[in-house]
């Protein structure tokens, strides 16, 4: 029996399900609101002034190395920022590195943070038992972080460094 026109079917089409009706469709937060507690890494680089313990006279040297920071971000609050740094960095032209613990603080100054930090910095060398020290430092954030740093380390003497942080979040929990 031949086809005919009148017995076609057109296909059809099935609407999309309808939405579900217990859940408040989802809004995403404002993404000016920075607020929250922050896991940055990253690297860092700086030069420094200071004797090494397998140094006479106190010389420039430069560090390469890396900073993990667990910081909590409050932009609206006068005690805008407040955290911890762990970090470790090599010596490019003496053997050894440091270790450093830092606590730090930050506020707004217009549209950037800057801040301070404080902490424990540890000499490592190639050749010598570590070093215990000091440092206490300021810094600014304005997607790199620069950074400035002066203190002690135990029969080394003091020190000054200048340095850039590269500050990637990899983990952001909201308030």
């Amino acid at each position: 029996m031949p086809a005919r026109a009148d017995d076609f079917v057109p296909t059809r089409t099935q609407p999309d399900p309808p939405p579900r009706q217990n859940q408040p469709p989802r809004v995403l937060p404002p993404s000016w609101d920075l607020d929250g507690l922050y896991l940055w890494l990253g690297p860092s680089g700086a030069a420094s002034w200071g004797r090494g313990p397998e140094q006479m006279t106190s010389q420039w040297d430069s560090t390469i190395g890396a900073d993990a920071t667990l910081i909590v971000i409050r932009e609206r609050e006068s005690l805008a920022a407040l955290g911890g740094s762990l970090g470790a960095s090599r010596w490019t032209a003496r053997g050894g590195g440091r270790v450093w613990i830092d606590g730090l603080l930050g506020t707004r100054v217009g549209d950037r943070m800057v801040g301070a930090s404080l902490g424990p910095i540890l000499e490592l060398s190639d050749v010598s038992h570590p070093h215990a020290g000091a440092s206490v430092g300021i810094w600014a954030f304005f997607g790199v972080t620069p950074y400035a740093r002066v203190g002690v380390i135990e029969g080394l003497g003091s020190f000054a460094e200048v340095g850039l942080h590269l500050a990637l979040p990899v983990l952001r929990r909201r308030h």
